[in-house]
C-alpha cells in the first residue's frame, strides 16, 4: 500500500461517475463532511458487510452531516447491481482508472492465501467542511464501520 494521507492533509480533488451516470467531485461538498470509503470489490461478502452497516445506519449519518461516497475500482454497472441488490442511499465512485484510489494511497500490494496481488485497501477518510483530511479509519470493522465513522463526527 502507498503511504496513507495523514489527518491536516488537504484531501486529494477528484471527479468520478456514481452508478447512475452523476458526476461527483469533492469541490461540490465544500462545507459539508465527507467520508469517502474505500473497499475491495462490489458484492463481496465483507464489502456487503461494510455497505450494509453504512445503509442501515444512513439516516443517523445524514443528521451529523455526514455524506457518504464509497469507492472502487468496478464500474458503473457493477456499483449499479451491488446498490439495487442491497438498495444502497448512498453515490458508489468509479475509479476504473484507479486516480482515486492512487491519489489517496489506498492502491497496493495485497495477498490472499499467500498470493500476492494489487488491489484496493479498506480505508476510510473522514474530510472536514474546509476540506482537510480530519480522521484516517485504516483498521475497518466492516460490521460496525458506521459506528466508527460516528464515533469520530
Amino acid at each position: 500500500m502507498d503511504t496513507l494521507l495523514t489527518p491536516g492533509t488537504i484531501a486529494p480533488q477528484f471527479s468520478a461517475i456514481d452508478q447512475d451516470g452523476n458526476k461527483h467531485s469533492l469541490s461540490d461538498y465544500k462545507g459539508k463532511k465527507v467520508a469517502l470509503y474505500f473497499y475491495p470489490k462490489d458484492d463481496t461478502p465483507g464489502c456487503t458487510k461494510q455497505a450494509c452497516s453504512l445503509r442501515d445506519n444512513y439516516s443517523e449519518l445524514l443528521s451529523k452531516g455526514v455524506q457518504i461516497f464509497g469507492v472502487s475500482v468496478d464500474d458503473e454497472n457493477s456499483h449499479k447491481k451491488f446498490v439495487q441488490k442491497f438498495d444502497l442511499p448512498f453515490p458508489l465512485l468509479a475509479d476504473t482508472e484507479k486516480e482515486i484510489v492512487t491519489a489517496y494511497g489506498v492502491w497496493g500490494e495485497k495477498s490472499m492465501y499467500g498470493k500476492k496481488y494489487m488491489g484496493t485497501h479498506r480505508v476510510t477518510y473522514l474530510i472536514n467542511e474546509e476540506g482537510i483530511i480530519a480522521s484516517v479509519i485504516d483498521k475497518v470493522k466492516v460490521d460496525e464501520h458506521a459506528g466508527q465513522i460516528l464515533g469520530l463526527v
